[in-house]
């Protein structure tokens, strides 16, 4: 799921150096942090958060075919 996060994450910004993703686990749920680039914030979030709601939502299917629950919380950059 790290990678699934991470491959639309490198496909939608400008400098994929700098995405990080870390990954906290509660027995079946799973919470994914993702930090981009200020510059490429909005490209994650997207429109009134379209594209996010979409990486959480492919999210959600990917966690739900191997039998678990996730979730991806966007930080904001430092």
């Amino acid at each position: 799921m790290k990678e699934l996060i991470e491959y639309i994450a490198s496909s939608l910004v400008d400098d994929p150096s700098q995405i990080e993703i870390r990954q906290f686990r509660r027995g079946s749920q799973i919470t994914f942090k993702l930090r981009v680039a200020r510059e490429d914030m909005g490209r994650i979030i997207g429109k009134g958060g379209r594209v996010a709601n979409s990486i959480r939502m492919l999210l959600r299917v990917s966690a739900a075919r191997e039998g678990k629950r996730a979730t991806l919380d966007i930080i904001e950059p430092r």
